[in-house]
């Protein structure tokens, strides 16, 4: 007789990313979901991580950055978006945010079959070891606002012109050589239109 197999809904919520809307305080001539902000997140924390070992002595784990950025909005399909002048209002609130974020983690941990969640907990929980990773991560998670904020200034909403202006600020101020790469090397790309860019 067949064993019995009990549901996980893990991946079904995960699915949901996708519903999941960032932005939610401003106009967007597009709307951006979580999923697709993971997804490119994820390409550049890879990259960020790929030019720090290149060229600026780094010794960290491409593939786990990757892996972090990928995982790193799954909370907020119990969460969702809050948005982050609210987030770091203070740091009461940033502080609450932070355990509810952890919570919703262990709720996801929890959908998964027992023999799974020992190798979910790493992603869904950051370690030390990780402190590097989740560094590289946060700067692609701001690269991907600031290419928001060029995608919307482009289509002639000026409602993205301060926070284009903020987070280029924030962007300089990390000091970060990687980050400084891209921004030199991928990021004019961004301006261009398709015709330019053939």
């Amino acid at each position: 007789m067949r064993k019995v197999i009990s549901l996980s809904h893990f991946f079904a919520y995960l699915a949901r990313m996708k519903f999941i809307q960032r932005w939610g305080l401003m106009r967007n001539v597009r709307q951006e979901n979580i999923q697709e902000h993971s997804l490119q997140t994820a390409m550049i924390a890879h990259n960020l991580a790929l030019v720090k070992n290149k060229f600026f002595g780094g010794s960290v784990d491409p593939l786990r950055v990757l892996l972090l950025a990928v995982y790193h909005e799954a909370s907020e399909v119990i969460t969702g978006d809050l948005a982050t002048p609210i987030k770091y209002f203070n740091p009461e609130i940033k502080r609450a945010y932070k355990h509810i974020e952890k919570v919703a983690n262990e709720r996801l941990l929890s959908m998964l079959p027992e023999e799974l969640k020992p190798d979910y907990e790493p992603i869904l929980f950051s370690s030390h070891d990780d402190e590097e990773h989740w560094k590289l991560v946060k700067s692609a998670d701001k690269i991907c606002a600031y290419l928001k904020c060029i995608e919307e200034l482009k289509a002639g909403n000026m409602e993205f012109s301060k926070a284009e202006r903020a987070i280029h600020k924030e962007l300089i101020n990390l000091n970060r050589p990687e980050v400084e790469y891209f921004m030199e090397k991928f990021l004019p790309s961004f301006h261009l239109t398709l015709d330019e860019l053939n």
